[in-house]
């Protein structure tokens, strides 16, 4: 991996992530492809029309269905899924935390039961990056220790120790592997723990960035906590880590959570929201959500987004998508994804340009403007 920051507007960065299959220009939103697909679209889609460098795709559930080895003689993730770009993989231990009920952790790793049939199963440090191997993913995450919040202060620092071990585990071995011919070409990723309490923020950041890691990512936020209390700990999480290699925010978020977080320092975001709010008839613009099934857009002839040169915009009407989804016709899904999706990617290339200009704080502001909403204080 080549990392080079190109330029900052107050904290906001512009950056470029060079991988063996993209070039990754930062802030970037990471597609949701859980399984190797982003559900209702195809890879053509994906690449062509909405332009992505990079995807998320999820180790646990590959795993499970069809299996890594699969995967591994179909040519890897690029060679099975034809996506010929960047994909970053997870670990599975969001896949602990949001299965609680058949998951249980250790010290050694996730023990849980397939959600599909039942069967047991073990994660550990190395075992995640075997599987990960198998994938051929551009960026890999470690294994590491997630809590719901809130939480006590023992089981925060019991995460934090958790994930530092399993850490220190998992760079020692990736670097082995490495060392002997497999996944040359991958990187690794750390993930700070810590819930809000900037003082376990701080542990967990330290311990980690001091191990020879491509990029860290801060994890465990947006299960529970307030905003305005994510935003804090990013703010405080940010200080800790590299200026000179890729800050990731899990799973996070709405289009304000991306630009509040952007301010605070953050290069990459992944998150499910653009995806699932698509299928359930909410869709994103330019000033505010709307409800596309909503009884007002029967006879409504206007486009989803004014300002959106999306297919789905430039070809379709609200009230087109009205009766699609009304209908439940398979055809409003792949509508609604492209265009909740290529409204969250351009925003994040309109964002760049204005990093690049210095004028991140007025674009921010306009942002707000057409949304009538006030901004959220940094």
């Amino acid at each position: 991996m080549k990392f080079t920051l190109e330029a900052t507007s107050k904290n906001a960065r512009a950056c470029t992530i060079k991988t063996a299959h993209s070039t990754i220009k930062t802030p970037v939103f990471m597609p949701v492809g859980t399984l190797g697909s982003v559900k209702s679209l195809d890879m053509d889609d994906v690449l062509n029309l909405l332009g992505a460098e990079i995807i998320l795709a999820n180790t646990y559930h590959i795993y499970l269905r069809p299996g890594d080895e699969t995967v591994a003689k179909m040519g890897k993730l690029h060679g099975f899924t034809t996506y010929p770009k960047s994909f970053l993989t997870d670990s599975g231990g969001f896949q602990a935390f949001s299965l609680s009920d058949i998951s249980k952790a250790n010290e050694n790793g996730i023990e849980f039961r397939s959600h599909i049939d039942g069967s047991k199963h073990f994660f550990t440090p190395t075992k995640v990056i075997d599987i990960q191997h198998n994938l051929g993913s551009d960026i890999m995450m470690i294994l590491d220790d997630l809590v719901a919040l809130p939480a006590t202060g023992e089981r925060i620092a019991l995460s934090i120790e958790r994930t530092t071990a399993w850490a220190k585990e998992s760079i020692e071995y990736f670097r082995a592997k490495q060392k002997e011919g497999i996944g040359v070409e991958q990187n690794i990723f750390a993930i700070i723990q810590g819930g809000t309490d900037k003082a376990f923020r701080a542990k967990s950041a330290t311990e980690l960035c001091a191990l020879d890691y491509d990029g860290f990512a801060i994890g465990g936020l947006s299960v529970g906590e307030l905003n305005e209390e994510m935003y804090d700990t990013v703010a405080h999480t940010v200080q800790f880590m590299p200026r000179d290699k890729p800050r990731y925010l899990m799973g996070v978020g709405t289009p304000e959570d991306l630009i509040e977080n952007i301010e605070r320092g953050i290069d990459m975001f992944d998150c499910v929201m653009p995806t699932r709010n698509a299928r359930n008839g909410t869709l994103f613009t330019s000033f505010g959500r709307i409800n596309i099934k909503g009884a007002k857009f029967k006879e409504d002839a206007l486009p989803i987004d004014s300002e959106c040169q999306c297919l789905t915009c430039k070809n379709y009407s609200r009230a087109y998508l009205n009766h699609l989804f009304r209908a439940r016709e398979i055809t409003y899904f792949r509508l609604a994804t492209i265009h909740n999706l290529h409204y969250y990617l351009n925003l994040m290339r309109e964002v760049r340009v204005a990093i690049l200009e210095d004028r991140f704080s007025e674009f921010k502001r306009e942002f707000y403007r057409k949304r009538n909403l006030e901004q959220i204080s940094s």
